[in-house]
């Protein structure tokens, strides 16, 4: 009998009102929580910034590697337009033929640059939609990490890789050392 008393006083128990709001509060201070830890994250600064940044590095090294692929493949060709001597049009036509096959390289690199750049955007799309869904918002501030990485990137690059080419033309560069 002390047993049935006993089970029905702990039921009684866990579905008292008081218990029924101290789970939900514990549930709403774990939502919150969770939310915290999401700010943390900076998911928002990673769709807004971050990821849009790798789209683009990615799309100027493709750029970039092709229109050096075009300025190596043109001079080649160039120089099988040399006037011929002896044995000299062989060595050069061996060496030529030579960075052709090397210059295969950009098509392959375009692809798999390509596949990163599809990869990223789905990881973009999805973490929007989770930020979205939760409504995280990004912790107040600027990450301490991130200011150092910024910091030592300007520090180690000075001016440079811009954006859709040098700041300063190689002309302009030139004409400093003649």
């Amino acid at each position: 009998m002390r047993m049935m008393e006993a089970a029905r006083e702990s039921r009684s128990q866990v579905s008292s009102p008081s218990a029924m709001v101290k789970e939900l509060i514990d549930i709403a201070d774990y939502i919150a929580n969770l939310r915290d830890a999401i700010a943390v994250l900076r998911a928002n600064e990673l769709t807004r910034h971050r990821l849009p940044m790798v789209h683009e590095e990615l799309n100027e090294v493709v750029t970039a590697t092709a229109g050096a692929t075009n300025s190596i493949m043109g001079n080649a060709e160039a120089i099988l337009g040399l006037p011929e001597g002896p044995g000299y049009r062989a060595a050069v036509e061996a060496r030529v033929y030579d960075i052709f096959e090397a210059c295969a390289f950009q098509d392959i690199t375009g692809q798999r640059i390509a596949k990163v750049a599809e990869a990223m955007s789905q990881l973009e799309g999805r973490l929007a939609r989770f930020s979205s869904a939760v409504k995280a918002r990004d912790a107040g501030g600027i990450d301490e990490s991130e200011i150092e990485r910024r910091t030592r990137n300007e520090e180690l690059l000075l001016n440079g890789p811009q954006k859709g080419g040098p700041a300063t033309a190689q002309d302009e560069i030139d004409a400093l050392f003649a």
